[in-house]
């Protein structure tokens, strides 16, 4: 295969595109994971749902900006609830009590999918306004695709406004280094590690609709992008957002070559990637010790 500049450009930009998606849903599992220090294995399931609020809001209004707004609302709302009933009172257990209890959930929830909209999943199409593609310089590219690498970065940089620059992302920073510190401040530690967990789920929702066009709608599809999701956490480092950042856009890119040269082999090489990351740096790109003990 003969290489070219706009080839290689190209490739690059897809590999962007699909690493948004990574970023979003490895952000939000980071997120909670960081500050909570729990690994989350409904994570998927809430991307899934995401994705189904989006079929119905869609199917109510005809219109994807309302989705865009309503999806992260919803999402994030069913996981405030799912911390303040089910989570919450497992705090202080060890960290395998809330593992298996998401772990769970996460069937729960795709059975409850299944039986409002069925086991055959639901269609999604671009929106109207996204659909075709645009020259960017290097050819034409899907403006679904530009679209996604251009919302990724307006949430990433608000999740950053938020953390870096107002009294309550003070609190959650300070929050994930001693929470003890807090504590002794008269600082409600519940409220903050609440509204961070339903944080955490509006992104994970959010990158449900957003992958909907590309990926389809099925209940199934919370699966593989867990799986996704751990292997960006594990290459950026357990707990680490600029981790999950840099992990998820490197996922993204190397995937998209991969599949330039080996489609067959796109899968694998982000386990292969993960494998040698380990090697060389066994608490990820950013991680740090001692995180889980």
């Amino acid at each position: 295969m003969e290489l070219s500049f706009n080839l290689i450009a190209q490739q690059l930009v897809t590999g962007l595109a699909l690493g948004s998606i990574y970023v979003l849903v490895g952000v939000g599992l980071s997120l909670v994971f960081g500050l909570l220090t729990i690994v989350n294995f409904a994570h998927g399931a809430f991307f899934m749902l995401g994705a189904y609020v989006g079929v119905f809001v869609f199917a109510k209004t005809g219109n994807f900006w309302v989705c865009m707004v309503a999806v992260p609302l919803i999402t994030g709302l069913v996981g405030i609830l799912v911390e303040r009933f089910l989570v919450r009172p497992l705090y202080g257990r060890g960290i395998d009590y809330p593992l298996l209890l998401t772990f769970g959930l996460a069937y729960v929830m795709m059975d409850l999918i299944r039986m409002m909209f069925g086991v055959q999943g639901e269609p999604f199409e671009t929106p109207e306004a996204l659909q075709g593609a645009i020259d960017i310089g290097i050819g034409m590219f899907p403006l679904y695709r530009l679209f996604l690498i251009g919302v990724t970065s307006v949430v990433l940089l608000a999740l950053w406004l938020f953390l870096e620059k107002t009294r309550f992302g003070l609190i959650v920073r300070a929050g994930a280094r001693d929470p003890l510190v807090l504590r002794v401040l008269g600082i409600n530690i519940s409220t903050v590690w609440l509204a961070i967990f339903g944080v955490g789920t509006a992104i994970a929702g959010l990158a449900g609709l957003l992958a909907a066009p590309m990926r389809g709608v099925s209940p199934e599809m919370g699966v593989p992008i867990l799986v996704e999701a751990f292997v960006i956490t594990v290459v950026g480092g357990m707990g680490s957002l600029g981790g999950a950042i840099a992990a998820g856009l490197l996922v993204g890119v190397v995937v998209s070559f991969t599949t330039l040269f080996q489609p067959e082999l796109a899968e694998f090489s982000m386990f292969a990637l993960m494998a040698i990351t380990l090697i060389f740096k066994p608490n990820g790109l950013f991680g740090r010790k001692g995180l889980m003990s």
